[in-house]
């Protein structure tokens, strides 16, 4: 392990005590210094208001600091608070963009987000293929919200079109094996 990495340990053992100063120190260099993960973590310090004044804009400046460097956690929760409003202006493409990029890595919860986002049409164009598409990919990583939304939309859907979808999905799982 590097000397970051176990800053990082050391910083979210304390963190899980309930050591909040500790974990300032261990995690805030790190973070100043362009660690993703430690970024992340001090994002969820002030979200939480765990050792610091709560303050939603600066976790919402911590995540994006690590979302942009590719971190699947921050990606996601920069997508939440675009969605909610949160420290940031409520923004459903923001929301959608953040969503996209964690869900590209295989990360579930994300996955169906998108795939709400698409069914609803929010920061998207509503299309429920590709809201089934992204249901899909939730439950084939173990998700049981994708899986029930996936079949509850399955109920409205047509059969061609969800076959459109699942040769969607089956399309997007064979490009992410190419990569």
């Amino acid at each position: 392990m590097t000397g970051a990495t176990l800053d990082i340990e050391k910083g979210l053992a304390a963190a899980k005590r309930g050591d909040y100063a500790a974990a300032l120190r261990e995690l805030r260099p790190l973070a100043d210094q362009g660690n993703a993960r430690a970024q992340y973590f001090l994002g969820v310090l002030y979200f939480e208001g765990n050792g610091v004044t709560q303050d939603v804009a600066k976790a919402a400046e911590w995540f994006r600091k690590a979302a942009e460097q590719g971190d699947v956690n921050a990606q996601p929760s920069l997508g939440a608070m675009y969605a909610r409003g949160l420290g940031v202006p409520q923004d459903d493409t923001k929301a959608v963009k953040w969503y996209r990029k964690a869900a590209e890595q295989g990360f579930a919860e994300s996955q169906v987000n998108l795939g709400l986002a698409y069914y609803n049409g929010q920061g998207v164009p509503q299309d429920h293929a590709t809201a089934y598409m992204w249901f899909s990919l939730a439950a084939e990583n173990g998700d049981r919200e994708g899986a029930k939304a996936r079949d509850l939309l399955a109920k409205s859907m047509t059969s061609d079109q969800i076959a459109k979808a699942q040769k969607l999905a089956r399309e997007w799982l064979e490009t992410r094996k190419m990569k």
